[in-house]
């Protein structure tokens, strides 16, 4: 099919209000999440999370409704929320983690919210759990101390000492230093509605951890059908061996033997996500090839549990795999994956390896659960945050179940979304969205931002950011180009592999494409044209700062890489650079990336006012990277700013924090772009 260079698609824009979104808004805006439909398919719950600005703090509750229309209520009223909820087997309960006396216990409450009692007491508590298919059993994870850290562990008579000690790597992981604590599989029975004892440690002695940190779930376990067994994620690795490997398997615990066996030895990179096919005759989980590539290509796998055969499901197509589930039949799957800067959900025959697209439209569908002859998923674009939708499965028509934040939308602006295909300068298309203020007016000039996407293997998709919010940017009367440029899924796998060990070439030059494309229209003023991004879009504006030609007025950075030789000697999953640059800045070979894609060999060219935000518990990209760029700027007399959040990693996650960041943003922006 021919792409034409300006494909416009606008999406649902209210008029009728008055105002636009706001930085308070933002965090006033109701967060869903955890759905689950019951045993029988009639009933579900979902969760709400809403956060309270003045108090800095959150709660989330639960709703419970019917697959036959009835309308969710509430069924929680409590201070502390509740966490990893799921249906009992029989339907008629809902078993949820809460605070005791003992740390994180499971609970027991009717469907209607009532009669909650607790059922475990395991001392020091557990962070997540799973019934059993039969309900005779319950599988929890709980820390387990296995190594010293502290200077008082190793020097019991200087009890008032602060001091860490290591001497192996992965010391410190994302925005946590290591504590000697392993996250352990525990096994207990149930009785009589009761959990008895504190479990058994099926990892016991094992230095590792399940789930795998620093973003694994109770995903990365599961029973299997029969309850005999139970599948978990690790990494059995330690020290330098875990830092430069992502190389994870899964493990099969037999309850009754207590033996243990590594189904996927073969497999040098990560196995992922276990599930059982409902006839319990097959096993499925998703697989990366490459060790030490975390964005490689993920595929779907089947082992046949009767001949042990493993099948790679969906390796032919050029294509990787978010999120999946099984069908009804156990013969086939259905998956969401990227299409064009959007998350679809797909269907897949094990027989004919056979792909079908079942929805469309500009959004993201993520997570998905089987509910007869229709998909629950949640439901998200650049314009509205998530909310739960139902899609039948043959039409692909979706069904709206939640509007939780109708009541704010009812009152505000938003702005129209357009899809470009623009000429890169290899003479291939990308495609930019362009976001529009409310009430455009063409005849106007107005500023424009060139968004940086971080990943850097992250597609620029139709998400809904609570910080880097593309509608409260256009509520400032800017204009967004937020171009999907080489190294992001979603456009086959050479464009996603393109970008490692290239960051400052291609990249760089597809992002000044969709500027230079964009500025020509006569609504863009391009003498106030900003660059802003975070994580690699942080590197990206520290890179564009040397190489722009003055086409930015101004530039904004959060968590950047800035010097990658300091970079590489500070960061913690080495798996991760050596894979995107290309190994360590010393030896009898440097990789050439240090040279040609670091952005601090090009600082002496810097002469653009910047603003600098960096986390100080950010490990993945340490403090040092912001510190070395601001002490650049100021040194060269070139207005700059620079943020930090002591308590905050990668990401700014406190309401109040949050508000600061936009402030200062658009502070900040306002000042050289307006």
């Amino acid at each position: 099919m021919k792409r034409f260079l300006l494909i416009t698609v606008i999406l649902s824009t209210v008029v009728f209000g008055q105002e636009r979104m706001t930085p308070e808004l933002l965090w006033d805006l109701k967060r869903v999440g955890g759905f689950q439909l019951s045993p029988d398919g009639k009933q579900y719950f979902y969760s709400v999370r809403e956060y309270d600005l003045k108090t800095n703090s959150s709660k989330s509750d639960l709703f419970v409704g019917g697959m036959d229309g009835a309308v969710a209520k509430q069924i929680t009223h409590t201070k502390a929320g509740e966490g990893d909820a799921q249906w009992s087997k029989d339907g008629q309960k809902i078993l949820y983690l809460a605070s005791s006396e003992s740390g994180m216990n499971i609970f027991s409450m009717s469907w209607n919210g009532r009669d909650a009692q607790q059922i475990s007491f395991v001392p020091g508590g557990m962070n997540g759990f799973k019934i059993s298919p039969d309900g005779s059993k319950v599988l929890y994870i709980a820390d387990v101390k296995m190594n010293k850290v502290s200077g008082k562990e190793y020097h019991e008579d200087l009890d008032q000492s602060n001091v860490r000690i290591y001497d192996e790597l992965m010391y410190r992981h994302w925005g946590s230093w290591e504590d000697g604590l392993r996250s352990h599989v525990f096994v207990a029975d149930i009785v009589d509605g009761k959990i008895t004892g504190e479990g058994k440690d099926i990892m016991a002695g094992e230095d590792f951890d399940c789930p795998m940190l620093p973003f694994g779930g109770m995903e990365q376990i599961t029973f299997s059908s029969d309850s005999k067994s139970i599948i978990y994620v690790c990494k059995k690795k330690v020290g330098k061996d875990y830092a430069v490997s992502t190389n994870s398997d899964l493990y099969q615990y037999d309850i009754t033997t207590g033996e243990t066996k590594n189904l996927t030895s073969e497999n040098p990179g990560y196995d992922n996500e276990p599930s059982f096919s409902p006839d319990g005759k097959k096993l499925a989980w998703l697989r990366m090839e490459k060790d030490g590539f975390e964005a490689d290509k993920n595929d779907i796998m089947i082992m046949d549990l009767a001949t042990g055969t493993k099948t790679n499901v969906t390796g032919h197509e050029d294509m990787t795999v978010a999120s999946y589930i099984w069908n009804a039949s156990s013969d086939g799957f259905y998956y969401t994956r990227a299409v064009d800067a959007t998350y679809q959900v797909f269907s897949i025959d094990l027989k004919k390896k056979e792909s079908k697209q079942i929805s469309e439209g500009m959004h993201n569908y993520g997570g998905l659960t089987l509910a007869g002859d229709y998909i629950v998923s949640g439901k998200q674009s650049m314009n509205h945050p998530t909310d739960l939708y139902k899609i039948n499965i043959k039409s692909g028509e979706a069904t709206q179940m939640t509007d939780l934040n109708k009541e704010i939308y009812d009152k505000i602006k938003t702005g129209n979304i357009e899809k470009r295909w623009v000429k890169t300068t290899d003479g291939k298309e990308e495609l930019v969205w362009v976001i529009y203020p409310p009430d455009f007016d063409p005849k106007k000039k107005y500023p424009a931002l060139l968004y940086c996407q971080g990943g850097p293997q992250s597609t620029v998709s139709q998400f809904f950011s609570y910080r880097w919010n593309f509608q409260l940017m256009a509520a400032n009367d800017y204009i967004i180009i937020a171009p999907n440029r080489r190294g992001l899924p979603g456009f086959g796998q050479e464009w996603n592999d393109a970008i490692s060990g290239d960051w400052g070439g291609q990249p760089i030059d597809d992002y000044l494409s969709a500027v230079d494309e964009l500025k020509k229209e006569p609504f863009i003023d391009e003498d106030r044209i900003g660059a802003i991004g975070a994580s690699y879009g942080g590197y990206s504006v520290y890179y564009l700062a040397g190489v722009h030609e003055n086409r930015f007025k101004t530039f904004i950075s959060h968590c950047g890489l800035y010097n990658l030789e300091s970079w590489y000697g500070t960061t913690e999953e080495i798996f991760f650079a050596n894979e995107d640059i290309g190994g360590p800045y010393y030896g009898d070979k440097i990789p050439e990336g240090y040279i040609k894609n670091s952005p601090h060999r090009k600082a002496h060219l810097w002469d653009t006012p910047m603003l600098i935000f960096h986390g100080e518990m950010d490990f993945r990209v340490p403090l040092n990277q912001g510190l070395e760029a601001f002490q650049v700027l100021q040194l060269k007399g070139i207005d700059s700013k620079l943020i930090t959040f002591p308590e905050e990693n990668h990401w700014v996650l406190s309401p109040q924090n949050g508000v600061v960041w936009h402030r200062e943003f658009y502070a900040w922006l306002d000042k050289y772009l307006k």
